[in-house]
């Protein structure tokens, strides 16, 4: 991207309908091949190729091959990011006791969002955080960890001295773009969903980012952090 203003070039490349089905078909973090993402974003596979080439070029999505297939999938955690905060902008606020319509219930209340949790869950699990000092502000955009850190997270089986080593950034605030509160993003959020997974509170669903609690979650999510989550 030679443009005189690259937001101008990347805006361009997200502004087109497909292209932008196309990444928000990509924001669990899977890698998926050009046929499923072509049928996302409605349009036939010669479109999607070119889309696809597009958005690879423009070094918004990668791909990698194996055998004849390629599979598509986000170039880095900040691209995500950038479709999740969009999303906030984009997204009208509901009007106070207005429901969520029946089809995007699960989606809002709690899903992936590239590598990390988003939805109502992760935000009130990032309040909880926040509130028995597990983790606190540093500065706007980020949080480090809290005087109840290695207490709070080693009593989830996390390793928060390892992730601190990592070389993405460690615990970074990403504005959910249904709660338009933030959640955790970077090595700490992965991790958190990660293990999450590993202990059975959160499933993954077929053919969505929308998570499911178990029954399981349910009971630890409010038994440690005071946060209501139907299985």
């Amino acid at each position: 991207m030679n443009a005189p203003y690259p937001l101008a070039a990347v805006a361009e490349l997200i502004g087109e309908p497909a292209r932008a089905a196309i990444l928000i078909a990509l924001t669990d973090g899977r890698a998926l091949p050009a046929g499923e993402l072509a049928r996302a974003a409605g349009v036939s596979a010669q479109s999607a190729s070119a889309h696809l080439s597009k958005l690879v070029g423009g070094g918004l999505l990668c791909v990698q091959s194996e055998g004849r297939h390629r599979y598509y999938a986000m170039a880095s955690p900040e691209v995500g990011h950038a479709v999740e905060a969009l999303g906030a902008i984009a997204t009208r606020p509901r009007e106070p006791g207005v429901p969520h319509p029946l089809e995007t219930r699960a989606l809002y209340n709690l899903r992936s969002c590239y590598d990390h949790l988003a939805g109502r869950v992760a935000v009130e699990l990032t309040s909880a955080f926040e509130k028995s000092r597990m983790i606190q502000l540093r500065g706007e955009r980020d949080y480090e960890l809290g005087p109840e850190a290695p207490t709070g997270f080693e009593g989830l089986g996390l390793d928060t001295a390892a992730l601190r080593r990592s070389r993405r950034r460690f615990a970074r605030r990403c504005l959910d773009w249904t709660e338009r509160r933030p959640h955790i993003a970077g090595a700490l959020g992965a991790a958190v969903f990660s293990r999450l997974i590993a202990l059975g509170w959160v499933a993954r669903l077929p053919h969505t980012r929308a998570l499911r609690i178990t029954q399981r979650g349910a009971g630890e999510l409010e038994r440690r952090f005071g946060i209501l989550a139907r299985a």
